[in-house]
């Protein structure tokens, strides 16, 4: 892995305190600055984490990395493209986080005949008050399951573009707000393909990462046996945090420090999947944004005020991976864009710094 590069002091204003503006600051509030009452310093972020990955782990057994990655979209309100076979826990994945988290979870099962109204919502007129009454979609939840979304038909899965880039829906020109966070974990099986309609580059763009769960270990699957005999794991999960602390750490994440040096190489690592020879569309500048907001989230995890160039190579492969086409020639090869995206992390420069 890349030297460790540790930031520079961050800036006066980027310091925090306690979500409730008393008691002692943590790491950032220490050094100094104003403090941010409405943010949660990055000891207590770490610690909220930490809490909420245990109470998903109990449902989601032998996955470590995988919650880590559902727990930096949520503190990024990012959205999440599992791809994988049926059956290893993706809708309980979202089930256990939505629990974890006091939120609102909806299950939406992509169809060919799905229209965009069974997503998003209608508009049916009441005739005692001879209006318009808006019957909200199942996107108005805090986590939207979107099954086997590439099932359904284009125009349908358009109507997730406005939900996942702006957080709204707009139907029939009035725009209606979505609850905050607001997160979709979308699915789709790799290995039966007939009678889909692969995701548009601009909806896949969309998506802060993708992942797969993956089948649990031996030992994981012994203890799932074991403990699902008598009741699902599902019913014992509460809420480990709550609305306001969620919003916090979310704040707080943001203000992890980025470093000049470290913001330059992101943006090297996109400019080198748009020059690779392998590759016929690279990461847009929405990717730049993804990768940096993702790292931050990772560090303030950690409990760290700055981010190091290991965060930024832990997920550049998850989270560039799904945006890149590949020519015939890398097709042929048998290369995935997660080999060309590791393949440049060992070519592009590391950033040294004092800490190297």
């Amino acid at each position: 892995m890349a030297q460790h590069l540790q930031s520079e002091a961050p800036p006066q204003g980027t310091a925090q305190t306690s979500a409730g503006g008393s008691g002692p600051a943590g790491s950032a509030g220490r050094a100094g600055g104003p403090v941010d009452a409405d943010a949660l310093d990055f000891e207590q972020i770490a610690q909220a984490g930490q809490r909420i990955g245990a109470s998903v782990g109990r449902v989601v057994l032998g996955k470590p990395e995988v919650i880590r990655l559902t727990t930096i979209a949520l503190l990024t309100e990012g959205h999440l493209l599992i791809e994988d076979v049926p059956g290893t826990g993706k809708t309980s994945l979202a089930k256990a986080l939505a629990r974890s988290v006091g939120g609102s979870v909806s299950r939406v099962q992509f169809t060919p005949d799905l229209m965009p109204s069974d997503v998003t919502g209608v508009s049916i007129y009441d005739r005692n008050t001879s209006r318009f009454e808006f019957r909200p979609g199942p996107v108005f939840a805090n986590l939207v399951v979107a099954d086997e979304i590439n099932r359904a038909s284009p125009k349908t899965q358009s109507a997730l573009l406005e939900c996942m880039e702006e957080r709204q829906v707009t139907v029939d020109g009035t725009t209606y707000p979505l609850s905050r966070p607001f997160l979709v974990l979308a699915t789709q099986n790799p290995v039966e393909m007939e009678g889909t309609y692969p995701l548009p580059e601009a909806q896949r763009d969309r998506f802060l990462a993708r992942i797969s769960i993956g089948y649990p270990d031996p030992v994981s699957e012994v203890a799932m046996l074991a403990e699902r005999d008598h009741q699902d794991p599902l019913d014992s999960v509460t809420a480990v945090a709550d609305d306001a602390t969620v919003k916090a750490m979310i704040r707080g994440a943001s203000r992890v420090h980025l470093a000049p040096e470290l913001r330059a190489y992101i943006v090297d690592l996109i400019g080198a999947t748009r020059n690779s020879p392998e590759v016929r569309l690279g990461a847009s500048p929405r990717a730049v944004l993804h990768l940096g907001k993702s790292a931050k989230a990772a560090a303030a995890l950690d409990g760290r005020a700055f981010v190091v160039p290991d965060d930024i190579q832990r997920l550049a492969a998850v989270v560039l991976g799904h945006r890149l086409l590949l020519t015939v020639e890398a097709h042929a090869a048998h290369r995935s864009a997660e080999d060309i995206v590791n393949g440049l992390l060992a070519r592009v420069r590391v950033p040294r710094g004092s800490g190297g």
